[in-house]
């Protein structure tokens, strides 16, 4: 955050190198390619000059007849150049292209699993359409400028540097008239540079909110032509569109300015060059030749002058990827201070002991000084009004939230000293919001432990979660395409599916998470079917909002403001006339 902050107000010399370091650092692991290209266009550009030295003895010789072999030894000389030029061009191109393209595999690869590694905490507070940038857009500009530039600069600057030899040995003078105006050609580029970094950064930005605009607009569509949303998302996508063009804009206009004003004063340069070489001619110190030599060269470095000073607006483009890029390989990864491997499986007795917690940014804590004690393969129901702090005390099991005070145990040892691979490895999840992945329902059904699981046993886990059927009757059966996010089935059918990969990995800890909520009654019966022969031998958190499928717990918690209200049997808690009671009589007259 804080090189963002600092490239943000222009930019630091030690942000700026530090970003020039990690970029051509990771060019580094292929250096012979690299190495290999800058030889090749070190050859091209030798070949730039070496056209306009030939003009000289050209006119000088050639025309006069002094030297007859001119008439076929340079038209070959110019054939050879060129040839010579696209071989190496092609060969330095296609060199640089296999390494910019191994390094965005890297790059993305190292975001990737940073993305993977990110705490639940992170990727709520994340903007999915600026991670979803990093990705598409600010790797791929990252690894395209970075060559771009490294093969601009070295080319180019080779380029001029021979040039202006050249210009130095045909006239001095003349050159010195060059080398005055140049700077002051390049001085003015740099006005733009600050600008363009501005605008690219604003670019990057709106970017993101274009994609997360377009995303809601798929995932949401259903709503937005229900409710009549058109207007409003065509409203919200419009003005992203127009702040986007006009962001291109006003860099097309600074990296179109830059051009004209280099060209201005390229032509003083002309005119005064002009001016001076006749002077001389007219004096007898310089020859048709020479001038057509000085010309021709002077002619050919105005392209590549050009080329250096657009070259900034590449770098600018570059280091303002970059820093997005590496805010998000540099962020942190999940904490895992756990030194202490669990003894697999489990027994099961999960205690909550005093555990409070509020989130970052909070005005009140939604848990408050909770104590609960859940036996080996009891089945424990949490019920409460919305926002009473249910969902986030069961998170604190697979330390998807950390309590700010208080501890959360299994078999006796505090979560917080466990090793998150082995204690995420007891615990089982099936929750309202199923997430299913782009493959087939075999490979669902085993995500995880594919590996591990065979055909015989998907099928018996379909059997359990009363799917086996339905696969059966599918054209592929089980090796059926699910598509994004299993969009193609209902939610009864979802439901199942992670009941089914819930039961394949067999964890001693099983928490459910509003699992029939958003289900009719036929479905919901076939889903509680499933899920009470998941929940046989397990330690089960169930959290309902449906009181009728918790009323054969062995025990029901009722919380209220984050506190632990009422705790015991359905009868009990009836016959308590407590705040249970008055839920179930609400559902009860609303079913």
């Amino acid at each position: 955050m804080k090189s963002e902050t600092q490239a943000a107000d222009g930019g630091s010399a030690p942000v700026k190198f530090d970003l020039w370091r990690r970029i051509y650092g990771r060019l580094g692991a292929y250096w012979k390619a690299v190495a290999l290209a800058i030889v090749l266009v070190s050859v091209s550009a030798a070949t730039q000059p070496t056209l306009a030295i030939i003009t000289k003895p050209l006119l000088d010789e050639g025309f006069t007849g002094a030297k007859p072999y001119y008439i076929w030894a340079i038209p070959l000389a110019v054939i050879g150049l060129i040839l010579l030029r696209g071989l190496t061009s092609y060969g330095s191109a296609y060199l640089l292209a296999w390494v910019a393209n191994n390094m965005l595999l890297g790059i993305r690869r190292d975001m990737f699993e940073r993305l993977l590694g990110m705490s639940d905490e992170d990727y709520k507070r994340s903007d999915s359409g600026r991670l979803l940038n990093r990705f598409t857009i600010d790797a791929g500009n990252v690894t395209e400028y970075a060559t771009e530039v490294i093969t601009v600069l070295i080319r180019e600057t080779l380029v001029v540097l021979a040039l202006l030899v050249v210009l130095l040995y045909m006239s001095w003078q003349l050159t010195l008239i060059v080398l005055v105006v140049l700077p002051v050609s390049v001085y003015t580029a740099r006005i733009f540079i600050r600008r363009l970094r501005r605008i690219n950064r604003d670019t990057i930005s709106m970017n993101a909110e274009l994609t997360r605009v377009v995303q809601e607009g798929i995932d949401g569509q259903r709503v937005i032509k229900l409710f009549d949303g058109y207007e409003r998302e065509s409203g919200r996508f419009a003005y992203v569109n127009a702040r986007l063009r006009r962001f291109a804009m006003r860099a097309a206009s600074a990296d179109a300015a830059m051009s004209p004003l280099s060209q201005f004063f390229i032509a003083i340069a002309v005119a005064a060059v002009i001016a001076v070489a006749l002077y001389q001619a007219n004096h007898g110190n310089l020859t048709v030749g020479s001038f057509a030599a000085f010309m021709a060269a002077l002619g050919q470095i105005f392209d590549p002058v050009k080329r250096l000073t657009k070259v900034a607006s590449s770098m600018q483009r570059m280091l303002t990827a970059a820093e997005s890029v590496f805010t998000l390989v540099d962020s942190l990864p999940e904490k895992d201070g756990g030194t202490h491997e669990l003894r697999s499986p489990v027994k099961g007795r999960i205690e909550f002991r005093n555990v409070t917690h509020r989130f970052e940014g909070a005005c009140a804590d939604v848990l408050r000084d909770v104590s609960l004690t859940v036996e080996p393969g009891q089945t424990v129901a949490l019920v409460g009004r919305s926002g009473s702090g249910k969902t986030t005390l069961v998170n604190t099991i697979p330390r998807f939230v950390v309590p700010s005070s208080g501890e959360v145990c299994i078999d006796g040892h505090d979560v917080r000293d466990v090793t998150l691979k082995s204690l995420r490895s007891q615990l089982a999840l099936v929750s309202q919001d199923v997430m299913m992945f782009d493959g087939s329902i075999a490979e669902n059904v085993g995500y995880g432990a594919l590996h591990e699981a065979g055909r015989q046993e998907i099928r018996d886990a379909l059997a359990a979660a009363n799917l086996l059927e339905f696969v059966d009757s599918l054209p592929q059966g089980m090796d059926t395409q699910v598509g994004e996010n299993a969009g193609q089935l209902s939610g009864g059918q979802r439901q199942r599916l992670a009941i089914a990969r819930a039961l394949i990995k067999n964890a001693p800890v099983l928490i459910l998470d509003e699992a029939t909520s958003a289900l009719d009654n036929e479905s919901e019966r076939q889903v509680q079917a499933s899920l009470e022969r998941l929940m046989v031998g397990r330690t089960t958190l169930v959290i309902a909002h449906r009181l009728s499928t918790v009323q054969k717990a062995d025990v029901i918690v009722v919380l209220d403001g984050g506190r632990v209200v009422e705790q015991g049997r359905h009868e009990e808690l009836l016959a308590r006339d407590g705040l249970y009671a008055s839920l179930y009589r609400m559902q009860f007259r609303e079913d």
